[in-house]
């Protein structure tokens, strides 16, 4: 395995980040390439002045300007990574691992892909011997997904010298549609992530292990209750365990 303080690399994944004052910092994202150049807000960062440096420290521009360099967390690489939906947040995204108390070698389903976001941190949580079984209905939603999915991979192995996890299987189909697929296997979780999900309930729990949680995202309470309605009208066997708002709240600390 690679030092943790091995120096980023031509091919992988750098944030380039400028410090503002009150107003936060500006992380750039960038795939590091031999004579490219990043553009920033008042000047020009050849790429050959990132690759070499050791992640935390700071590089200049020819205008003067200090950008702190380093390799981009998943959580920012999320975030910054090209979208064609909207992201489970990572912040919910925590709040749902954490309920689905996922260990290394589980299976889990996931519906639908979305951007990929929800699907890199459910691959870090299942393993090398586990798997993630991730259901888009959409093709440019799909595509994306396993756009954003190859190309952590590639940075990761490049930056770390080891392997990320290849265990996501990426599948363009409705998931309402997949009674026939779900015969074969076991899940430890499933996580919804779509406009209708009671609508994939029935289809699901009867591969959904005993005890397994089922967490579901939804945007609004309105979704909440027609999801609690369909478990009731249709005598589904799932129990309402927890309905959470996941809130974060930031400091900006000023010393007087």
């Amino acid at each position: 395995a690679v030092a943790a303080g091995s120096t980023l690399r031509a091919g992988e994944l750098a944030l380039a980040e400028l410090r503002r004052g009150q107003r936060g910092a500006l992380k750039l994202l960038c795939r590091l390439a031999a004579g490219a150049t990043l553009a920033i807000p008042g000047g020009l960062l050849p790429h050959d002045d990132i690759v070499g440096q050791l992640p935390g420290q700071q590089v200049r521009t020819a205008g003067g300007l200090k950008l702190l360099v380093r390799r981009p967390s998943l959580e920012e690489y999320v975030l910054l990574m090209a979208r064609s939906a909207t992201i489970a947040y990572p912040k919910d995204v925590s709040a749902m691992l954490t309920m689905m108390d996922l260990h290394p070698g589980d299976t889990v389903l996931e519906s639908g892909s979305g951007s990929g976001a929800l699907s890199l941190f459910l691959s870090r949580a299942v393993g090398s011997k586990g798997r993630v079984i991730s259901y888009e209905i959409r093709e440019d939603h799909h595509n994306l997904a396993k756009k954003n999915y190859r190309q952590w991979r590639a940075s990761w192995e490049i930056g770390h010298m080891e392997e990320w996890p290849d265990n996501v299987d990426f599948l363009l189909k409705d998931i309402t549609t997949a009674a026939e697929d779900m015969k074969s296997v076991t899940f430890d979780a499933v996580v919804l992530d779509m406009l209708n999900p009671q609508a994939a309930l029935p289809v699901i729990c009867p591969s959904l292990k005993h005890g397994g949680v089922c967490t579901v995202y939804l945007a609004n309470i309105t979704q909440v209750i027609a999801l609690l309605d369909r478990i009731r009208t249709s005598k589904l066997p799932f129990l309402c365990e927890k309905i959470i708002d996941v809130t974060h709240r930031n400091w900006l600390v000023i010393p007087a």
